[in-house]
């Protein structure tokens, strides 16, 4: 070799040339291998002896490093293999036991139509031998390429060396390392202390495994696109369309976990990684575009423990066609203050609550299912063995079916504002009679001093006193056990008769305007995620979205963004119930609380006002009545164990009318009256005192003397009034 063939050797060394080929380095650590550079000049056998040594030393690295580890490319041969077995099942199932279960699904949705019954379960068997002929054919390809492998790999085994052995046994474990390696979504970060962990996601068209940790952004592959729901298969797959969905409308979305399957579509959690849920809310009909689902498929429910996380459902059918029945309730089987079932959420948890001492507001749109919701609330207390049930209406039917399990029936105004007054009065009676009793702060219903229950469907329909005299009672009646559970198509002030809506302990908002979302759950409730204005009320083919609601303040429940559907009773059901409990007997006020009632002042506005001179010059626009004038004026029987006023009894009723009449004046105190009667009616009233007078009246039904106003010359004296006695005459037989 000349000089001109080799370059002059020199201490300072060219830059050195690039190294062109593979570098590995294992994820767990250890040597890197790396191909040698070979200057164009080595060409002298002493070189050439030295890289043929060299390539002794890299090939004895090189089977050392992959012997060394071993382990972890047996466990990549485990996991390949696990993969290949998931693909092997996916592909075995394919869609079909969704689309059985859709079917079975439009099957229960037909019940009680002949026609689309027998479509809808022709449907379902022709998917289930779709299915069946699927398996079959699979189940052929499987065996004919298993015998196939098989037999190769054992005729090799037998018929070669030691070398074709092991070379059958590293192919097989090269295979399933190589479906098993770690790509590069395997990645993941770790997971912060306290965290759930972060689990390996293949991708969309990974391996399929269920998705039981967290699926981030940053483990999303580069260049994909959103798609529909329909096209997920696995729980990844899902957490996967969600991100990039949000992704692409500009939800700060940072990761998906808690994915669950249902029959009705999916469920997820949803991370943001800035701000509030209420991003997810506000996308929420661009989202459904982007999953392809109906409207009102999207349905976000931000979670109070963790503000940045929201419930996710993506809804496909109907969420509540699976939830469990009404169940059968005994008559008096419950206390007031026992919880019952009322309806299921969304996620398939009951409804349960209890009605004890809870005023109560139900809003919703015409066809929103108001009275399905009183009706269904009414079913419950009924049942209950300490309670009077009350049904007030001005404009429909109110309870209707459950009418025999009520203990009264008001629908015009003048009944609706006599027990309104009423029970009123007696709630600020029993205030004062707690203590006697022992009580404490609150009224302990009992079969012997039961609850009040009072159930006022279409109150704006009311009159103006009406709703003055509801809003009065909701001050008052909660700590003495006499409730009002209201229904109106509005939550402002023009429906309420007040600004009231949100000073109720117990709201349910139904299909709705959004000025009702704000106006029961507050200005901020929307973006909390309380969105029954997305609901759709009924029409008169399509019962829709009737009976869902949402709902705060049940007792012992947190207040969550839940959509509920409150229990569909049939009328018929009602009415076996109803007379089932009117047999089992209704309770009437106990006589503790009547008598309180007596020492109550009757409010300023229903009172009647007089000149200076005493005479009348506004009548009251209301009267405050008897039990027993309260249930004849309601046309409800009578108390149980009451007789009929004999002849004398009803003549004197007939002569303290005719003498007030005959007087010119609308009331009496007791005194006068009784010394009157005795005056200008001596046969049969000889020696009547106020006291026999007052006894024998409320015989006949007339009750204790009422408060008269100002009258001869005192400020509030008692007695009674001619109207009052009067309707007694013209009840009696």
């Amino acid at each position: 070799m000349t000089t001109a063939e080799r370059p002059p050797l020199s201490l300072v060394k060219d830059e050195p040339e690039p190294i062109n080929g593979t570098v590995v380095e294992h994820q767990g650590g250890g040597r890197v291998l790396e191909p040698r550079p070979r200057p164009a000049w080595v060409t002298s056998p002493d070189h050439l002896k030295k890289e043929v040594v060299y390539a002794k030393e890299n090939a004895l690295d090189w089977v050392g490093h992959h012997v060394a580890h071993a382990p972890y490319y047996l466990g990549w041969s485990v996991r390949g293999y696990r993969r290949l077995g998931r693909r092997w099942l996916e592909t075995h199932r394919d869609d079909y036991p969704q689309m059985i279960l859709s079917a079975q699904e439009e099957l229960r949705a037909a019940a009680g139509d002949t026609a689309l019954e027998g479509k809808a379960r022709a449907l379902v068997e022709a998917r289930r031998m779709a299915f069946r002929k699927h398996k079959m054919i699979h189940w052929v390809k499987t065996g004919s390429w298993g015998v196939l492998t098989t037999a190769g790999g054992a005729t090799g085994v037998l018929m070669g060396g030691l070398w074709i052995d092991l070379l059958v046994g590293f192919s097989a474990v090269a295979v399933g390392a190589l479906h098993g390696r770690p790509g590069p979504t395997d990645q993941a970060p770790a997971a912060a202390p306290g965290a759930a962990p972060v689990h390996a996601v293949a991708g969309l068209h990974g391996a399929g495994a269920r998705l039981v940790g967290v699926m981030t952004v940053e483990q999303l592959a580069e260049g994909g696109k959103p798609f529909p729901v329909a096209a997920a298969r696995t729980d990844e797959q899902l957490a996967e369309c969600v991100l990039r969905a949000m992704l692409a409308e500009g939800v700060p979305v940072a990761a998906v976990s808690d994915v669950v399957r249902h029959a009705w579509g999916w469920q997820c959690t949803v991370r943001v990684g800035e701000g509030t849920p209420v991003a997810i809310i506000d996308k929420a009909g661009d989202l459904e575009t982007r999953f392809d689902l109906p409207a009102n498929g999207v349905r976000p429910q931000p979670i109070k423990a963790r503000r940045a996380c929201a419930i996710l459902r993506l809804i496909e059918g109907d969420p509540f066609a699976t939830a469990p029945g009404l169940p059968y309730r005994a008559p008096k089987s419950l206390s007031i203050t026992d919880k019952f079932r009322a309806g299921t959420s969304v996620g398939g948890d009951p409804l349960e609550l209890s009605l004890a001492g809870v005023m109560g507001l139900w809003v919703a749109a015409s066809g929103g299912g108001k009275t399905g919701i009183l009706q269904a609330l009414a079913e419950g207390v009924t049942a209950c063995r300490d309670n009077i049930t009350i049904d007030l209406d001005p404009f429909g039917d109110g309870l209707e079916d459950l009418g025999d399990a009520v203990r009264i029936t008001a629908r015009t105004n003048a009944q609706i504002e006599a027990v309104l007054l009423f029970f009123l009065v007696m709630a600020n009676g029993r205030a004062r009679q707690r203590a006697k009793l022992g009580m404490g702060k609150k009224w302990k219903a009992s079969p012997e001093r039961p609850a009040v229950t009072i159930f006022f469907d279409e109150l704006p329909k009311a009159s103006a006193l009406a709703k003055r005299l509801y809003n009065e009672l909701l001050l008052v009646g909660r700590k003495e056990q006499i409730v009002a559970q209201a229904a109106a198509q509005g939550g402002q002030s023009n429906y309420l008769g007040g600004n009231i809506a949100q000073m109720v302990a117990l709201k349910g908002v139904g299909p709705c305007k959004v000025e009702d979302t704000r106006s029961v759950f507050g200005d901020g409730s929307v973006k909390e995620g309380y969105l029954p204005h997305k609901l759709s009320p009924a029409t008169a083919t399509d019962s829709k979205d009737a009976g869902h609601i949402f709902i705060q303040g049940v007792p012992g429940m947190a207040d969550e963004p839940i959509e509920y559907a409150i229990h569909e009773i049939q009328p018929a059901v009602l009415r076996q119930l109803a007379e089932e409990r009117l047999e089992a007997g209704l309770l009437d006020p106990d006589q503790d609380s009547l008598d309180a009632m007596k020492g109550v002042d009757l409010p300023e506005y229903v009172k009647a006002t007089y000149d200076a001179d005493g005479n009348l010059k506004k009548p009251a626009p209301v009267e405050l009545l008897t039990w027993e004038q309260l249930l004849k004026l309601c046309g409800a029987q009578p108390p149980a164990g009451a007789a009929a006023p004999d002849e004398r009894i009803a003549d004197l009723v007939t002569d303290a009318v005719d003498l007030m009449v005959k007087a010119g004046v609308d009331r009496m105190r007791t005194e006068v009256l009784a010394t009157a009667l005795v005056d200008h009616k001596p046969k049969g009233y000889e020696g009547l005192t106020p006291d026999e007078l007052k006894t024998r009246l409320r015989e006949a039904g007339a009750g204790s003397p009422v408060t008269l106003g100002p009258l001869d010359g005192m400020q509030n004296p008692r007695g009674y009034k001619r109207d009052a006695l009067r309707r007694i005459v013209d009840d009696m037989p």
